[in-house]
């Protein structure tokens, strides 16, 4: 672990696109603290960014997962003053058996009954420590949520003061439904602005599919083109998918004249389906957006235990965090996803079970394996270290690569579920996942073996005994507990690796390994190379699916292994400044939640301490009496009502900016107060098919002399004009050049390709364009053009007028430099007149 942070360190400074991107790209609000050249210069800024800043440089749900992982450490270093106190003299003291190894003193077995009081008053004791430390960090965690409430970036926001409607009845799919539906709940002093959903048709689809056909001509042409004065002598070929062999046919075809057909064809196809979508095929969605964040939240409060006529009302999040393919689901077809979902992830639960056993029995303990294979037996007993030293890393080892691959699976899984949002999917992702590791790694890994031990007396049982004495003669318990302590040395060694992951963490091993990968043995496209240099997403779900984990297991293991607490509060200890350095320097939150995974969190970590508190039990019950039994009883009922009693103190205040109920409306305006009710709103919340951008294929510029005799796509204009969009102001569309204007006439292949000079392979050119934004940054916040912010006319989202505010942006890519980026000064300015009472649409159109 030392050799891999003296790596960083060496590295560090020479190479600061890889380890601090966001010092080049975020704003001066958003940027994290400059860094000095030296060693170990890149401490120092940790220690002297305070929490207070967090909330700007690294979002709120950096800030919740910076403390959660502090919480932990404080946690497991005052427990581990309990284990090192109580538990570890009462095991070693109060034992009735001559224990030779080193680990197997500090366990319970042979414990006396009466050394077994400690284990039960430690466990009212550690029950009391954890519930102080999330009661102590939900008050906190309420306070920054307040504070996030005022901030400008959240009042500044078009989605802080909107309202989202699902499962809207067909009575009510109109503007004017919307309103009526939403006045049933709560009356407020001015009408929202309201917008149904439209039937958008395959239209997402399409875009999808265009992208991967850029995408894929990118990589074409990046192999193609790799030294343009000297072109191959034979043109790329593919097989056409199965799809379009109709018309292609089945055997080999140009791979260039193909996809730059298939281009065409979905710009063509994208063309007549924006002409074809009107209003008259409302969906079951809708927004309604209010003129300040009161009268949105006092309505959201109002509504969440309220359907009016089936609708389901709440906050709406930002337009890039919405999975706009699921907010048309009925009810019934969102929960049969769900089902769905949840088999599939069963399946794998139970399909895992297996191996995962199989790992358990013999992996992790290869004296199990020398009994069953006589050939590996002899080799066994006479190199007996280094097995035992194989035997130490190699489980571990294969456990931590399958945490690799599982969270890849879950999340394409959780892709079909129906959840409306991307933080909502991470959510669930990161609850799932839990469930899995805790029941296969945890449960079935740590108990397996002892279930071996226990079928393999019954199977070689006394002929004269049936095989339920041999069961009970077995002592079922008291082997299992037997079997945990035995087992526990495995999760030392195993915390001990995980140390070593938090510095490959900080190192960037595995990315900078794929990037080398990529570049010297394939041929990246220009696409590629820009996103390699922006900051990549942070995977809370996977971070904290991991950081529960070993909570879980070290509470489960607290009076099987004390030992195990001083290892995990040194685990935390260090993995919270690698996770502050990478928060701050360069993962960025994709979509920003707003701290909702604190609840998760919350909820999970009862749970563990309940288990631990079975798992005491269980010890208890091995070699104590019934009356220790009895007087545990009462700690998984004291958690469940602090659980209610936080829920029902917090819960509200870290959801809805207020709860207040409107009083007289009507005389809350006052004479010369200008309704809302006749405004015209140009551009509400859209469907981001309709204004998406299509991407352009990107070529390196060293190729642009050879491209009139690579491309030859569409080359000519037909001019015909796009229908106008209803919802989304535009001007007149060039019918063969998606997002051109209706005169645009190309002249040439320069027109149709976006060359990308070498100087500008870097994300800072490309960084407010939302094709590299969406996945490095999300809504664009930190790089000083939140996607909705609104505007001073109209209140509307920046995001759907572009630079001059009258008509969608061209698809083609304009040059990294053009156009004009607002300070965020501007805008708090803004800020500061919502405060003090101004109307930010007072001059709206």
């Amino acid at each position: 672990m030392l050799v891999v942070a003296l790596l960083f360190s060496l590295l560090r400074p020479r190479n600061s696109v890889v380890y601090a991107p966001k010092l080049k790209y975020a704003d001066a609000k958003h940027a994290p603290p400059a860094i000095g050249k030296g060693l170990f210069a890149w401490f120092t800024p940790l220690t002297r960014t305070k929490e207070s800043q967090l909330v700007d440089k690294v979002g709120l749900d950096g800030t919740v997962f910076l403390r959660f992982t502090r919480m932990c450490r404080n946690i497991f270093l005052v427990l581990s003053v309990v284990g090192i106190a109580i538990l570890i003299p009462a095991n070693t003291a109060g034992s009735t058996k001559d224990r030779k190894q080193a680990l197997q003193v500090m366990t319970p077995i042979g414990i006396r009954r009466s050394a077994l009081w400690a284990h039960v008053f430690s466990a009212y004791v550690i029950d009391a420590i954890v519930a102080f430390f999330l009661w102590r960090n939900y008050v906190a965690i309420t306070r920054l949520k307040r504070q996030y409430f005022e901030s400008s970036d959240y009042v500044m926001s078009l989605h802080s003061r909107t309202l989202i409607l699902t499962d809207v009845p067909a009575a009510s799919r109109t503007d004017e439904g919307i309103l009526r539906l939403l006045e049933g709940v709560e009356t407020t002093e001015r009408f929202p602005r309201t917008t149904i959903g439209r039937n958008v048709k395959e239209l997402p689809d399409l875009i999808e599919e265009h992208e991967k056909s850029v995408r894929k001509l990118e990589s074409v042409l990046a192999i193609y083109l790799k030294n343009p004065d000297k072109l191959p002598s034979v043109r790329p070929t593919l097989r056409p998918s199965k799809k379009y062999r109709k018309h292609n046919g089945a055997d080999k075809v140009d791979a260039i004249d193909y996809l730059t057909g298939r281009i065409r064809e979905l710009e063509s196809e994208i063309v007549h389906v924006r002409e074809s979508i009107d209003k008259r095929n409302p969906m079951s969605y809708g927004f309604a957006s209010y003129e300040n964040i009161e009268e949105a939240h006092t309505v959201g409060y109002s509504s969440r235990k309220k359907h009016p006529h089936g609708a389901t009302i709440d906050l709406a999040p930002r337009p890039t965090d919405l999975i706009w393919r699921n907010l048309p689901l009925t009810k019934k077809a969102r929960r049969w996803k769900r089902i769905m979902n949840n088999f599939w992830i069963l399946v794998l639960t139970v399909v895992w079970i297996a191996p995962n056993a199989l790992i358990a029995v013999f992996l992790s303990d290869l004296s199990n394996l020398a009994t069953v294979w006589p050939a590996f037996r002899d080799n066994f007993n006479g190199h007996h270290y280094t097995w035992s030293v194989v035997q130490g890393i190699a489980s571990p080892a294969l456990i931590s690569l399958v945490y690799l691959i599982l969270p890849v699976i879950f999340r394409r899984l959780s892709i079909r579920a129906g959840d409306t949002t991307k933080t909502a999917r991470e959510r669930h992702v990161t609850t799932k996942l839990y469930a899995f590791f805790v029941f296969n790694n945890l449960i079935v890994f740590s108990v397996f073996s002892t279930i071996w031990t226990i079928i393999a007396s019954v199977v070689n049982r006394d002929e004269k005994k049936s095989a339920w004495d041999a069961i009970r003669e077995g002592q079922i318990v008291t082997k299992l507990m037997f079997g945990l302590a035995n087992v526990s040395p495995f999760w030392l060694t195993w915390f001990l690796q995980r140390n070593l992951g938090a510095a490959i963490d900080l190192a960037q091993v595995l990315s900078l390994t794929w990037i080398w990968f990529i570049r010297t043995f394939r041929h990246p496209t220009p696409r590629q190379k820009i996103e390699w240099t922006a900051p990549p997403p942070f995977e809370y779900a996977v971070y904290y699916n991991y950081f529960l984990f070993y909570t879980t297991v070290a509470l489960s293991f607290v009076t099987l292994q004390p030992l195990v607490l001083p290892i995990t509060a040194f685990y935390f200890a260090v993995d919270y400044w690698v996770k502050k350095y990478l928060l701050l320097y360069i993962f960025v939150t994709k979509y920003e939640s707003g701290g909702q995974h604190w609840r998760i969190i919350f909820n999970r970590l009862i749970f563990a301490v309940i288990l631990s508190n079975i798992v005491v039990a269980l010890v208890v019950k091995a070699n104590g009496s019934w009356t220790q039994i009895f007087c545990m009883v009462p700690l998984p009922i004291l958690m469940g009502l602090f659980k209610w009693y936080c829920s029902q103190t917090f819960d509200n205040q870290i959801t809805y900016f207020t709860n207040a109920t409107v009083k007289d409306p009507e005389g809350l305006a006052g004479p010369g107060k200008k309704s809302r009710q006749n405004d015209r709103v140009a551009t509400r919340f859209g469907h981001p098919a309709l204004y998406q951008k299509l991407m352009t294929p990107m070529v390196y510029e060293k190729a642009q002399h050879v491209l009139p005799h690579v491309y030859r796509g569409r080359l000519n204009d037909d001019g015909a004009p796009a229908a106008d969009f209803s919802d989304i102001a535009m001007d007149n569309m060039s019918q063969s050049h998606p997002g051109k204007a209706a005169h645009f006439a190309p002249t040439g292949p320069k027109d149709l390709f976006e060359v990308v000079p070498d100087s500008q392979l870097d994300f800072a050119h490309f960084k407010n364009r939302a094709e590299f934004a969406d996945e490095h940054g999300g809504d664009g916040a930190m790089y000083g053009r939140p996607a909705d912010w609104v505007s001073e006319r109209s209140g509307t989202p920046r995001s759907f007028f572009g630079s001059g505010g009258d008509s969608i942006p061209s698809s083609r890519a304009s040059s990294p430099g053009r156009g004009q980026q607002r300070s965020h000064s501007d805008f708090e300015e803004q800020h500061a007149a919502y405060r003090s009472g101004g109307d930010l649409n007072a001059s709206g159109s």
